[in-house]
């Protein structure tokens, strides 16, 4: 049994956390940590980590970036591993999961989804045999709630290919203000925000009179809950280290 304590419990990641790990047998929501620590089933919701009544096994944190320092903080001196599934943090950030991830069992990305994870395997293996040839297009669509752009999922799967590429591209975000035809070593960049929309996104190779598109949409936010889920089980038998979502793809 793995006893969960979830970040951002009362927002809908949290609440939907909470219902996925609900459905199973191997896994127990035992608290919640939140600014707003309103009781909505059988945990208590604390407002800081190192208020916590009873110590668990992995820590879920579906909050956002402010977060961050408190939670290492308290996973570092408790040895809890950690699961970090926010996005929009900084690369002084990212450098402190790192360094964390040193002692402790780490398990970042920046998409729950196994379907976005294996389109990030699909577009490296596009890439690869692509090449040059072709140019890259990546587009996202989120609701229109959501603040960083373009997504972290966006900058995963060109991150993905860029290192296929020997990181030989470089990233256009906007283009509105270049009057200049596009560059071989291009990778766009195409965030579109609104209504309700949980997450799409289409990596485009487009070439000489053919146009590969690979594509991935979220009908609803719990495939990134039962991917967390699935992660702190996973994580709770784990080593110090950083572990992503290849490891369970």
């Amino acid at each position: 049994m793995t006893n969960i304590a979830i970040c951002g419990a009362n927002g809908k990641m949290g609440k939907n956390v909470y219902a996925c790990a609900e459905e199973r047998d191997d896994c127990k929501v035992i608290a919640g940590i939140d600014l707003f620590t309103k009781q909505y089933a059988d945990f208590p919701i604390v407002e800081a980590p190192d208020k916590l009544p009873v110590k668990p096994d992995v820590i879920i944190d579906f909050s956002n970036p402010a977060s961050l320092e408190g939670l290492l903080s308290y996973c570092l001196s408790t040895g809890t591993p950690l699961v970090i599934a926010s996005t929009g943090y900084s690369d002084e950030q990212i450098a402190a999961i790192k360094s964390a991830s040193q002692q402790i069992p780490i398990f970042f990305t920046f998409n729950m989804s196994l379907g976005i994870n294996l389109l990030v395997q699909l577009a490296k293996k596009a890439a690869s045999i692509l090449g040059d040839q072709f140019d890259i297009e990546i587009v996202e669509k989120h609701h229109n709630q959501k603040i960083d752009a373009p997504s972290g999922t966006a900058i995963m799967l060109a991150n993905a290919i860029n290192e296929t590429l020997d990181n030989s591209k470089h990233y256009v975000y906007d283009r509105h203000s270049r009057r200049q035809k596009r560059e071989k070593s291009e990778i766009g960049m195409h965030a579109i925000r609104g209504g309700t929309i949980v997450g799409e996104h289409d990596v485009i190779f487009a070439g000489h009179d053919e146009v590969i598109t690979l594509s991935h949409s979220a009908a609803s936010k719990a495939v990134f809950a039962n991917g967390a889920v699935n992660a702190a089980v996973f994580l709770k038998e784990q080593p110090a280290g950083m572990y992503d979502m290849s490891m369970l793809v």
